[in-house]
């Protein structure tokens, strides 16, 4: 069965860092896209960043440019995005996804696997 499961989540300060990981089983992740979606109360699911297959090309929400980084290791079947200088704002539900091409794509319709998504609280 192909799962992806989120971690590393958790409540934070301002000004904090957290580690997200995204690992998947009962697949290989080295032919995929990646990506990292958060969901605040109240509001729409929104892309975050994603990863190509690779490794080699990524890209962030502006909002997040500068702060986060996204990578993954392939060996590992693992995704991870990198979260510093947190704010309040960071504040929601992170989830990856897997998208079946190579190539990232804006857009949570591009992708095909979902996790159940890991809370992120920043908080002082």
């Amino acid at each position: 069965q192909l799962q992806l499961v989120e971690s590393g989540g958790g409540l934070v300060q301002p000004g904090g860092s957290l580690r997200l990981s995204c690992a998947a089983s009962g697949f290989t992740l080295d032919a995929y896209a990646i990506g990292w979606f958060r969901q605040a109360p109240g509001k729409e699911r929104g892309g975050v960043s994603c990863i190509n297959s690779s490794g080699g090309s990524t890209n962030y929400a502006d909002s997040v440019k500068g702060r986060f980084t996204i990578s993954r290791d392939n060996a590992k079947n693992t995704v991870y995005l990198q979260m510093n200088s947190l704010k309040p704002e960071d504040t929601a539900i992170y989830s990856c996804a897997a998208r079946s091409f190579s190539a990232c794509r804006r857009g949570a319709d591009y992708y095909d696997y979902w996790g159940q998504g890991t809370q992120v609280t920043v908080s002082s």
